[in-house]
Parts: C-alpha cells; structure tokens; sequence
C-alpha cells in the first residue's frame, strides 16, 4: 500500500486523487492532507480517510476546524493540525507518505514542493510553477536528495508514457538537465481553448464568461483562462525543458481540438510516439500513484471510431501572444520565467476580476518582463525566485490601465 500526502485535498487535483484512492482502497491510502479554507469538503474528506496530519493555509481557521472535528463523535480520531506556510511544510515532509502529490496551484505550491523533495520524497507533480518558477533551485535539490518527479499532467504524463521502455525511464530520473536517450522532440498538444475558433480581432471584446468556457476540460478558472491565452502551453514548454533536458527549438505547440493525443515524441530513428485518451485528468493522476505498474480501471474506454477524427495545425501568433512571450522567458532563463509566472498570475487575477481587458494579459506580462531584463539572475537562490515573484506581482498590478 502506498501512502499518500495530498497538498491541496479540496481543489480539483486533490479531490480526483482522492476519487482514486476510493477505487482502489486496497493500494492507496491517505496520511496528509492540505487545504485552503473549504472546510465542508475537508471535514468530509478527514471523515473519510482518515489522514494522520491536516495542514491549513489560514491559521486563522484551525480553531472552526477543530470545532468542526469535534463535532463529528468520538469515533474519529481527529489528525494532528497544522497551519500557516510551516504547517504545509511539514504536511508535505510527513514521515510516512511514500508520495505527495503536489496540487496546490501557483506559486504558493513551490515551498511544500521543495520541503517534501528535502525530505526524500517522490512527487506526482500537478503544480508546475515548481519547474517553471524554480527550476535553476529544484533541479540541484532533486540530485541531492533523489527524489523522482513523476509529471501528473496530461501533456508531461503523456511524453512520460511514451518514453516507457526507454533505459533512462526504468528509474523516472526527471530534470537531469540531460535528454533521454533517443529523444528528439517533443510536440505538445493544445486544445486552442475557449477561443480557437475565434477571430482575433474579436478579442478584444473576450468576457471572463468567454474565457472561462472550455471546450474539453473542466479545470479551475485560472487555468482555464490560461488556456484560452495558451499561456498555459507556454508554461508546459518551459517545464518540459526542465523535466525532460531539450532545448526549446526542439519543443513544439500543435493545436489539437479534439484533445484526444495528449502529447507526442519523436525519437532519433524519426518514429514519432503518442499516448491518446478521453480528456480526463484522473488517468496521468493514476499513472503517477501507480508507476511503473499499470492498474486496470473500468473508466470509458477510447473509441476511435466515436471520435472519428483528429486534426492539428499550427498555432497563430495573433492570436496567442502569451505563448511566444513564453518561449522568449524559457529562452532568457534564470529568473525570467518565474518573472513570466509571476505576472500572469497577477494580470489572470485582474482579469478575473473584471479590472482589466483579456488582451491586457499579454500586454501587462511583456512590460514586467521587459523591466526585468536588466536585474535578471541567470543562476537564482530561493530567496532570488520568491524576491521576483513578490517584485512581477507587484509591477504587474501597478502598470494595469
């Protein structure tokens, strides 16, 4: 049975891992748990698993939680309770979780993320901030510690998946800085999001309900509107640089609307391998809490035949700005893509709340990172990276029109 840490039980990630562990309770079970401030779910979730540590966000709501738990009889043995950036930590580093699996988004996921590689740990990586904000700091860590980055998204499980068989895949060693054997490129599908099939001069008058109505994938808002930008492709660029050693010219955005192939390789012989698959998150979930065994599952089978088609074609630059800006900071290196990550972040959140322009994205990212170039770190410490994410925050939100 492997024991499992959850950082960020009650969002979209921690809760499909958790569906998992309930199909298979005889090889899963839950020891920590880490949530933002849905308490209703994370009782439930406490009541069900009964995890041996619970870390919250908000210290200021341990004390409803304990009520809450308290509440519940004495048939529950309530869990050690933590709080704040420590007590996430140290849920993260818990001493019996064999796998974390890493689902708080943003930034805010990098600090856990390096306390529980510190501690030896092997990661399901959901949140990709972690390479894409820190990879010049994670990477050293990794080789010091030995812990494996099993990638648990779609696009990154699917190159994962295909290099199975592969020497350097028998032991998962991500983020050496050196390709596979045999890799050549990789092609990174992406849906288009909310706005594929628009023109881009309608733009400009993109709505937060336009932009966070995905065609294919329920996600949460912000990852959904990174999606209709390709921002998000962008990112998956940049960590797919640091998770599998190629340079960028050799990495590729196709646009693929059926989001069916979830990402291909090619390899030196020119074959060029895919993974296919419903768009459903809980199978590259599964894959990393499984790996290197498969488990089989009596979700919907791939007919190909329902499908009946897949098309590709290239990305327009007109109409994903982010995704260049992105090649450009991945390029620049050091702590520019976590500049990149930074000021997205802040200018989605504006968006979100209606105080900015959807084409303001771009526009408000390239300023903050222009600004940048001249302080930029191409070796960066922790303290660097969490510096500049603060300074990107910050520029970003006082440059908004």
């Amino acid at each position: 049975m492997k024991a499992l840490s959850i950082l960020g039980s009650t969002g979209s990630i921690g809760t499909q891992t958790l569906e998992i562990v309930d199909d298979f309770p005889a090889l899963f079970k839950v020891v920590a748990l880490t949530a933002g401030k849905n308490l209703d779910l994370l009782v439930k979730q406490i009541q069900r698993h009964r995890p041996e540590v619970v870390a919250l966000a908000d210290p200021n709501s341990i004390a409803e939680l304990q009520e809450r738990l308290s509440s519940c009889g004495a048939a529950l043995k309530p869990p050690v309770l933590l709080a704040g950036s420590d007590g996430i930590c140290a849920a993260a580093a818990w001493a019996s979780a064999d796998l974390v699996v890493t689902g708080i988004v943003g930034c805010a996921g990098l600090l856990p993320t390096l306390a529980a590689i510190r501690a030896g740990k092997d990661l399901a990586l959901a949140n990709k901030e972690t390479l894409i904000a820190a990879g010049p700091v994670v990477l050293p860590e990794l080789e010091k510690s030995g812990s494996r980055l099993l990638p648990a998204d779609s696009e990154h499980s699917a190159i994962f998946q295909c290099l199975q068989g592969t020497p350097w895949a028998d032991s998962a060693r991500l983020s050496t800085g050196i390709a596979p054997p045999g890799l050549r490129r990789i092609q990174l599908t992406a849906s288009g999001g909310a706005f594929r099939d628009w023109d881009p001069a309608d733009l400009s008058k993109a709505t937060v309900a336009d932009a966070t109505s995905h065609p294919n994938w329920s996600m949460g808002r912000k990852i959904t509107v990174d999606s209709a930008s390709l921002m998000n492709k962008g990112l998956e660029v940049i960590e797919a640089h640091y998770l599998f050693g190629l340079d960028y010219n050799e990495i590729e955005i196709v646009i693929h609307p059926q989001s069916i192939i979830h990402s291909m390789v090619e390899l030196a012989d020119s074959s060029v391998l895919a993974q296919l698959g419903w768009p459903d998150m809980k199978l590259p979930l599964l894959y990393c809490l499984s790996w290197p065994q498969r488990l089989e599952t009596p979700w919907r089978r791939l007919d190909l035949t329902e499908v009946a088609e897949l098309t590709f074609r290239k990305p327009n630059p007109a109409m994903y700005p982010c995704m260049d800006l992105a090649y450009a900071a991945g390029r620049a290196g050091g702590t520019m893509p976590a500049v990149l990550n930074a000021a997205n972040e802040q200018a989605v959140a504006m968006f979100l709340e209606e105080r900015i322009q959807f084409l303001d994205i771009p526009k408000l990212i390239e300023r903050t990172c222009a600004k940048h170039q001249q302080e930029l770190r191409a070796d960066p410490s922790l303290a660097d990276v969490l510096a500049v994410d603060s300074w990107a925050r910050q520029i970003t939100a006082e440059a908004a029109p």
